[in-house]
């Protein structure tokens, strides 16, 4: 056992550890918490609502920790107990050229890992979801979108991954480099060709239809500023009855969807304030900044990975017998996450910096008022908790909990 071996098991070991632990503080605090609705949503939220959000809550993070055994199990097996370098020696044993064999091994197995996903994923949508009444998908629509997937996969992965390993073998040291430049252009790509090529192939969108509330959008853009292609309600409710907005795309590919199950739900101005608050994220510039992030990560990383592939210890401390260009990346693949997992509370903690901003660019440009009404709408029709543990909320939610944001509104109104 190397010393790779015994850092990459102490740091899984580390990070189980502490999602146990942290699991096991949000279910304490949640059970404690279950039988009284916070002061400020008493008069919005029923006692009933309340409970049903703790024990859906509950739920998701008691699956979610026998998901994260599962998947530290399939990690130990693709690594240190052989299973890449036994999926390396097949493609191997192939009389095909070695970019072909590296091909084959890198999407072989990312299909494998979506086949390894599928019983904690129909658990989560026929089980878990369905129990709180939250499914609308039919087990055709889930097959039809594992398929689509595994076609996505094969049509944008191989092509990609072939790229890559060929740079590997033929651009020199600074190879990773030019694999960084190809990484970083395959993201901007793929927010530009995302709204229109592959969101299609799973859901419907259809233009807005309310001429009264697309006036409404309209006249809130142009107070802010913003120019974009076009306004699209998503058949959401397919799959589930939860309500969401977003903004998605960039340049002139612009564009704002709305689930139809959060067109259901909100009225006219809540939905106007909840469009302020994403308008705020692209006006705070939250979208690129988030963008330069990961690729200034994914070029330390591509700069680390640069170093590894050339140390045979980097192999064998993980199980491959062979050192090669694709078993690095997907021993890379693999194992980074592990370390990675320790800069979660920074990233939350940023991204819920950006919605405060996002929320204060909302009551300035629309009504903080209705942008509370709206929140509280979501978060009992979503059966979201307003009780989380401080400090589980602090390591991993993208959002700040309930009452914090709605008391940061309510102050920005005063």
């Amino acid at each position: 056992m190397n010393a790779l071996t015994i850092v990459f098991l102490a740091a899984l070991g580390t990070s189980i550890a502490l999602q146990f632990w942290l699991a096991q503080r949000q279910i304490a605090h949640l059970v404690a918490h279950r039988d009284e609705v916070p002061e400020e949503f008493r008069n919005d939220i029923p006692i009933k609502d309340h409970r049903k959000a703790a024990d859906y809550t509950q739920a998701k993070t008691r699956l979610n920790l026998w998901s994260i055994a599962y998947q530290s199990l399939i990690l130990l097996a693709w690594t240190i107990g052989g299973g890449l370098d036994a999926l390396d020696g097949i493609w191997r044993g192939f009389d095909i050229t070695p970019l072909l064999q590296g091909t084959g091994l890198i999407v072989s197995a990312l299909i494998i890992s979506d086949f390894l996903e599928i019983p904690f994923t129909l658990y989560a949508t026929f089980g878990l979801e369905q129990r709180f009444g939250f499914n609308r998908m039919k087990p055709a629509t889930f097959i039809s979108d594992f398929l689509k997937s595994l076609v996505i996969v094969l049509v944008i992965a191989t092509p990609l991954t072939a790229l890559v390993l060929w740079l590997m073998s033929a651009a020199g040291t600074l190879w990773w480099v030019y694999a960084w430049g190809v990484f970083a252009a395959f993201s901007f790509a793929g927010l530009i060709l995302y709204p229109t090529l592959i969101a299609p192939l799973f859901n419907k969108f259809k233009p807005l239809s309310d001429v009264d509330l697309k006036k409404r959008i309209d006249a809130l853009a142009e107070k802010c500023g913003f120019v974009f292609k076009d306004i699209f309600v998503m058949d959401g409710s397919k799959r589930s009855s939860h309500g969401n907005a977003y903004f998605t795309g960039l340049g002139a590919k612009k564009r704002i969807v709305f689930f139809d199950t959060l067109i259901e739900t909100l009225e006219g101005d809540e939905i106007e304030a909840v469009l302020a608050h994403e308008l705020g994220h692209f006006k705070r510039r939250h979208v690129q900044k988030m963008l330069a992030a990961s690729l200034g990560m994914s070029f330390i990383g591509f700069l680390i990975l640069g170093w590894l592939t050339g140390e045979s210890w980097f192999y064998s401390g993980l199980g491959v017998t062979v050192a090669s260009d694709p078993a690095a990346l997907m021993l890379f693949a693999f194992v980074s996450p592990v370390f990675l997992f320790f800069l979660r509370p920074i990233i939350s903690g940023i991204s819920r910096r950006f919605e405060y901003q996002a929320d204060d660019f909302a009551a300035t440009y629309s009504s903080g008022a209705a942008l509370v009404r709206a929140l509280v709408k979501l978060y009992r029709d979503n059966a979201s908790t307003l009780t989380p543990d401080p400090v589980y909320s602090v390591f991993y939610h993208s959002h700040p909990p309930p009452p914090m944001r709605v008391a940061h509104i309510q102050t920005h109104n005063s």
